[in-house]
């Protein structure tokens, strides 16, 4: 019966692979799909990005309604985070409550002046040091002139050009509502928190000295942890800066990479299998309309065969083991495709590719089954044409 229904395939050897076009690309799919899906996870947890993974935030409470703006960070909060195991560096930071600040490198009435993009931001020397800046020129502001309050600044380097400012021999002055603050430092690059580079940072004593606490944007602390302590220490901030009330201070621990890679494998899964299925779809709809057809050309060869002695279900049977056979020829040439696919994508990309045996192995047996069931109707309507019917036409 094999070898009559592979006979059958042979004689018309263009139509057979067109029919099977439809199972290669639903099992090239599949294979590719989950190829895909486990390659791009593995390669999510190769590179998830370490300093996503270091960095913890504590969020003040906002003020509610006619409550006066306060913060609820105690002044040696650099310090009682900092004595954590697994803490790098930490520091408290706010958007100074400036409208239309006029920065500039020398007084000007606000009517001349403008901040020009810039921002003036107040953050203590453990924030500074949690930003991990590169320095250009000068120096970084410490707890020396965090604790005296000192007009002192450090300009990120899109200010700096916005100022003029390119070296610090001269000893610059910026100038913010006329107020001197003498700039220690320009930073080139900063790990976290980019839009410090265009911002004039100020020690937080200062600012709150100068312009009060923050209004629109509560204080927050950066910290930067070592590896694998960080969601430990999200546990353990606010405990640590306020034992009394630890309510009123939130931390924000980074993504866990695996909840990540999981939702990053269920949306590729879900979207591409979806593909993956049409194309099956259109291999058994093609399967059993060419099925089909074959029945209706071969209508005399089953009456022939049933007047010397073949029974309905040995028609049944050998239409159905020509489909299945379409459709496992189909799922194996679809199989291969898609594990060169994934290869060549991985190979190109610098990635590594990973191929799950458990998925890939059974793959063509997915273009047997829907050859299979792609074949039942066609070969239940051939056994039931009778041979005198047959023989007629």
């Amino acid at each position: 019966m094999l070898a009559e229904s592979l006979a059958g395939l042979v004689q018309r050897p263009g139509r057979s692979l067109l029919t099977m076009l439809g199972t290669i690309l639903g099992v090239g799919a599949f294979v590719t799909v989950l190829g895909f899906t486990s390659t791009a996870t593995g390669q999510i947890s190769a590179s998830f990005s370490t300093l996503q993974a270091s960095t913890v935030t504590v969020n003040d409470v906002e003020p509610t309604e006619g409550q006066i703006p306060t913060v609820n960070f105690p002044k040696d909060s650099d310090q009682r985070i900092e004595r954590l195991n697994g803490v790098r560096a930490a520091g408290v930071w706010w958007p100074a409550p400036l409208h239309s600040p006029t920065i500039a490198t020398r007084p000007l009435p606000p009517s001349e002046g403008g901040s020009n993009g810039m921002t003036v931001f107040a953050a203590s020397p453990g924030a500074l040091n949690a930003l991990e800046p590169t320095l250009s020129t000068g120096t970084l502001y410490n707890e020396f002139h965090q604790r005296r309050g000192e007009p002192v600044c450090v300009l990120g380097s899109g200010a700096a050009r916005v100022l003029g400012i390119t070296r610090l021999d001269n000893r610059p002055v910026v100038f913010v509502n006329s107020t001197a603050y003498a700039v220690v430092g320009v930073v080139s690059d900063v790990q976290r928190m980019p839009e410090s580079l265009l911002g004039v940072i100020i020690p937080t004593s200062t600012a709150l000295k100068a312009f009060g606490p923050p209004v629109d944007h509560p204080a927050q602390m950066i910290i930067h942890t070592r590896l694998g302590a960080a969601r430990l220490i999200a546990h353990q901030a606010p405990i640590a800066l306020r034992p009394d009330n630890p309510r009123l201070l939130t931390a924000v621990p980074p993504p866990d990479p695996h909840s990540l890679r999981d939702a990053v494998n269920t949306s590729l899964s879900g979207l591409f299998l979806l593909l993956a299925l049409i194309c099956l779809v259109i291999g058994a709809v093609g399967i059993a309309n060419t099925t089909l057809v074959a029945i209706l050309e071969r209508t005399g060869e089953i009456g022939l065969r049933r007047s010397l002695g073949a029974r309905p279900r040995h028609i049944a049977v050998q239409f159905l083991t020509e489909s299945t056979a379409l459709g496992t020829l189909g799922g194996l040439i679809g199989t291969g495709i898609g594990v060169t696919v994934v290869v060549a994508v991985a190979l190109l990309q610098e990635w590594t590719a990973v191929l799950d045996p458990v998925t890939v192995l059974p793959a063509p047996l997915v273009g047997s089954v829907v050859g299979l069931l792609a074949g039942l109707y066609p070969a239940l309507r051939a056994a039931r044409i009778e041979p005198l019917d047959a023989l007629r036409q």
